[in-house]
């Protein structure tokens, strides 16, 4: 009976012990968690940029956020273009002005670093216009030069 209740209490305090030390890690991670890396914010500044100048209206400051290179890679739904000047193009054409390009808002933003110099950027985007409300997702890559990051590689839905 005396090694039952020893168990038991062994037990009782063993439990008691664990729940501790987990809600110790809990908040300790979550009070030393370290603050956003430089880069993601600088991915976020890049696409607030981005959001900003398509807002205005101004499609060439929204290239900015695209490296300028010939390997560019945008994927949506007429197939796949490379380079950055296709890309300018293709935006040209589909939104010819102010009101085709409505407001945009990205949302649901999730910022994954690959290695120190590139991340892979998942979201949504929408569009407010007079007459509808498109949205849809995105995957990028980005990567980091010395002018800063720049988005690679863009599939949108």
């Amino acid at each position: 009976m005396r090694n039952k209740k020893y168990f038991r209490t062994n037990l009782i305090l063993s439990l008691i012990f664990a729940a501790l030390m987990l809600a110790g890690t809990t908040n300790s991670e979550t009070l030393n968690s370290p603050p956003e890396s430089s880069d993601l914010v600088a991915i976020r500044a890049l696409l607030q940029a981005q959001q900003e100048a398509w807002n205005r209206g101004d499609i060439d400051t929204f290239m900015v956020g695209y490296w300028k290179s010939d390997r560019t890679e945008f994927v949506g739904g007429s197939g796949i273009l490379r380079g950055w000047q296709a890309v300018l193009d293709r935006y040209r054409k589909t939104y010819p002005d102010k009101a085709a390009m409505g407001m945009m808002t990205f949302s649901d933003l999730e910022i994954t670093m690959l290695s120190p110099d590139s991340a892979y950027i998942l979201g949504r985007w929408r569009l407010e216009r007079d007459k509808d409300r498109p949205g849809g997702v995105f995957t990028l890559i980005a990567k980091k030069f010395p002018e800063g990051w720049r988005i690679i590689h863009d599939h949108t839905s």
